[in-house]
């Protein structure tokens, strides 16, 4: 059985200077570890590290299989403090992790928009806009994290000074509009077109029984940038479709506990065990799926610069359609049955039982035939 394909030394000395970069190099500069991981346990506690320039302190955090699509950084504003303005040729996506405070969005045309935000808020930064965020608590620092498609950018240029320093509005993205960042926005099936998110725990879903387990979704088109996030949840005691898609989704927990399981095509699956904080990035075309053990329902955004589009000729992510059909999600009548032995392992634990019954049934309705199989001779 296929492992993590790590090879011998000699091999991999013959590419060991295609695995350095600029974005590597600009993120060494900045004085800043990469973790290299797929998997956090709570952002919210991981180690970060002054950050001189920006005047906070930070980690990036980019498992090599999605290092060259986009990252995803932690950043700490110092209580009563703020960061150092900046503008930036890359987009970017936000989620406030602790505190309260605002930011300040402002163009060379001297428009200017102020916001406020607190713990669980998300909102992006527009193409090249100047920004500044502010702590608004003079005693507790603020922590967000973001997830950007810097290391294209970076990588595409090689010189951080074109990229932080170029004197170009984008005026479709951004031109000062006093309603930018209000939290308002136009509901177009499951896509919520809005800059703005006050509280992501709480905002309203839109029904997704596609994914199974009775759940809720939405999706964000924000700063008219090409990165993409969803939020999800489904309720206590029940599970999502296992499915994969391309690189760079960073799933983040926003409440619930639970666990996932990942696996690449043909091995076991590894368990990661998750609660409010947590993050989980699959790496490129891995199975993934994610349980619900606790009281409550479990809520998750996802943050995603889909450069690999996985969709099929309507245009609905292949990740939503049937592996019976060609799709790349799991019917639950096709899972392993580890999958569900493990489920109820993990509730007994809690004292409590699976509520998938009902699920499994509905699904029988719709489900496609199996695929006929060859004849043999």
């Amino acid at each position: 059985m296929a492992k993590d394909a790590i090879v011998n030394d000699t091999l991999a000395a013959k590419f060991a200077t295609e695995k350095d970069s600029p974005y590597t190099r600009w993120v060494a500069a900045e004085g800043l570890d990469i973790i290299a991981a797929h998997y956090i346990p709570d952002l919210r506690t991981v180690e970060l590290k002054p950050w001189e320039r920006r005047g906070g302190r930070g980690v990036f955090i980019n498992h090599e299989a999605t290092r060259t699509s986009n990252d995803c950084y932690v950043c700490e504003i110092p209580a009563g403090g703020k960061l150092a303005p900046q503008r930036q040729l890359f987009e970017e996506m936000i989620l406030v992790l602790e505190g309260q405070g605002s930011t300040k969005v402002w163009n060379d045309a001297g428009a200017e928009v102020s916001f406020e935000w607190q713990a669980g808020s998300i909102f992006a930064i527009p193409l090249n806009a100047h920004h500044q965020h502010f702590n608004g608590s003079g005693r507790k620092a603020a922590r967000f994290v973001s997830s950007t498609n810097m290391p294209p950018v970076i990588n595409l240029y090689g010189d951080p000074d074109f990229v932080f320093g170029t004197p170009r509005d984008f005026p479709d993205r951004f031109n000062g509009e006093p309603d930018y960042f209000s939290p308002k926005g136009e509901q177009k099936g499951l896509l919520l077109d809005t800059n703005f998110v006050a509280d992501s725990v709480n905002l309203p879903l839109v029904e997704a029984k596609e994914r199974g387990a009775g759940g809720g979704h939405i999706r964000f088109a924000m700063a008219k940038g090409s990165m993409n996030s969803h939020i999800s949840q489904f309720p206590t005691a029940t599970y999502k479709k296992g499915h994969r898609h391309g690189p760079g989704a960073h799933v983040i927990i926003l409440s619930g506990e639970g666990y996932s399981l990942m696996w690449p095509e043909g091995e076991e699956p590894r368990r990661y065990e998750w609660g409010p904080g947590s993050l989980i990035v699959p790496p490129n075309m891995w199975f993934h799926q994610h349980f619900n053990t606790g009281t409550e329902p479990s809520r998750y955004l996802a943050f995603k610069h889909e450069v690999v589009s996985v969709r099929n000729a309507q245009g609905v992510p292949k990740a939503w359609i049937s592996k019976r059909i060609g799709g790349d999600q799991i019917d639950y009548a096709d899972e392993s049955p580890y999958v569900r032995e493990t489920f109820r392992e993990a509730l007994a634990k809690h004292g409590m039982e699976p509520r998938m019954d009902a699920v499994y049934e509905a699904e029988l309705a719709t489900l496609p035939p199996l695929p006929e199989q060859p004849a043999t001779v």
